[in-house]
């Protein structure tokens, strides 16, 4: 497994690290066991960062995460949490007061006097830009509350106004072979900065795989079911935004790319982000130990090299560019 700094924290993490907000059974169930086995087999793979947030599970996958640290002492892993997302979505809610209660709730769920890393959850456009926003967040810091905080974003604009903040410390933001718009800017940016990228959505909610057909139905409380059209979040979050019908042919394309390079398609997606100058993190979810080693193999894959890469980004301009390379 490889390792990067993840930006402004002067952590080492792996460069694959674990999405949880499936164990908080957001994606259809998962039992504690099967979550805790996940977590176990991530762990023992080499995996060194978690990525959780207070609304996964209204809560139960920061309490799972919290349970295994218990068990786990000293097992250095960082577990960076997101908050904001359990009130209203109205700037004014971005405030101190807020962000007390929603930190002191996180600690109580993963156990620990001081959050590794707190991420603002896709909060509205105009929290990007407050001073009172990030003052707030700086108090936190010098409190103990949380050691250091990033944000968590839809857009580009967003992202490179965050990276401008002097301690925003990383950047979440969806980047996969289906959505390549990061590339143009935010990448370069949060380099020359020092800001940490955390890379989300990194399988396009599993199109990536190429395990999906037209046919693959999904549960009635999963998300690539009810939110396709964005009713319940933004839908840039389920399946990139990309049309789930033409995710899943541009699926088939980018598998003859893995299978050129000789890796399974989800391994070669989640290998081509980690290695994107820039990226200091890629976050897959996984249900099942097997998809958790699987997923961490990726981070020690050779360099695919700039071929890999042209072929990526000729896949992305014929078939997504015209649809949502403006709208994130």
């Amino acid at each position: 497994m490889q390792h990067r700094t993840l930006g402004r924290t002067a952590r080492t993490v792996s460069v694959i690290g674990l999405g949880t907000w499936q164990l908080g059974a957001d994606w259809g169930q998962v039992s504690e066991a099967d979550a805790r086995a996940v977590l176990d087999a991530s762990a023992a793979s080499g995996v060194t960062f978690f990525d959780t947030a207070d609304v996964y599970g209204d809560g139960r996958s920061e309490s799972l995460i919290g349970g295994w640290l218990r068990d786990n002492p000293g097992a250095g892993v960082t577990v960076a949490t997101k908050m904001g997302r359990r009130m209203e979505q109205l700037p004014e809610n971005y405030a101190l007061a807020n962000f007390r209660a929603w930190t002191d709730r996180s600690r109580r769920n993963l156990g620990v006097e001081t959050l590794d890393l707190v991420q603002l959850h896709c909060p509205p456009t105009p929290v990007y830009s407050s001073d009172e926003v990030f003052d707030a967040l700086d108090l936190l810091v010098e409190e103990g509350v949380m050691a250091n905080y990033g944000v968590s974003v839809e857009t580009v604009d967003e992202a490179l106004t965050a990276i401008a903040r002097p301690h925003v410390a990383s950047v979440q933001i969806i980047l996969n072979a289906f959505r390549l718009k990061p590339l143009d800017r935010v990448l370069p940016a949060a380099e020359e900065a020092g800001v940490g990228i955390i890379a989300r959505v990194p399988l396009a909610s599993g199109l990536l795989s190429g395990r999906y057909t037209l046919e693959t139905s999904f549960a009635a409380d999963d998300h690539r079911n009810y939110n396709r059209h964005g009713a319940a979040f933004d839908q840039g979050e389920t399946f990139s935004g990309v049309d789930y019908a033409e995710g899943v042919d541009a699926a088939r394309s980018f598998a003859v790319l893995a299978a050129d390079a000789g890796l399974a398609p989800a391994t070669a997606a989640l290998a081509w982000v980690a290695q994107l100058p820039g990226v200091s993190t890629v976050i897959p979810g996984a249900r099942s130990v097997a998809q958790a080693e699987a997923n961490a193999a990726a981070g020690s894959v050779p360099d695919l090299g700039a071929a890999f890469t042209a072929s990526v980004r000729e896949l992305y301009d014929r078939s997504f560019r015209d649809a949502i390379h403006a709208r994130w």
